[in-house]
């Protein structure tokens, strides 16, 4: 089960934000309901990219197995 501050990866794009499914960035809020997140994207110096409220089946829990990848962000 995925809990605030948890890291999970994006599982769609969003072109909107620029954000691609593959992005890792943090959970800052469980809706009650469970069915939805705020999720903060930020980039490698810590800065806030977008904070995009998000369902369920758009995001997944990091893998064990996992690493991260940098690329630039194309929306700001």
């Amino acid at each position: 089960m995925i809990k605030e501050h948890d890291r999970v990866v994006l599982a769609v794009d969003v072109p909107s934000k620029g954000l691609v499914a593959g992005d890792v960035e943090t959970i800052v809020h469980v809706y009650q309901d469970k069915e939805g997140f705020e999720v903060e994207f930020t980039t490698l110096e810590g800065k806030t990219a977008a904070v995009v409220t998000l369902e369920v089946l758009q995001v997944r829990p990091v893998g064990n197995r996992e690493i991260t990848h940098a690329r630039e962000l194309t929306c700001r």
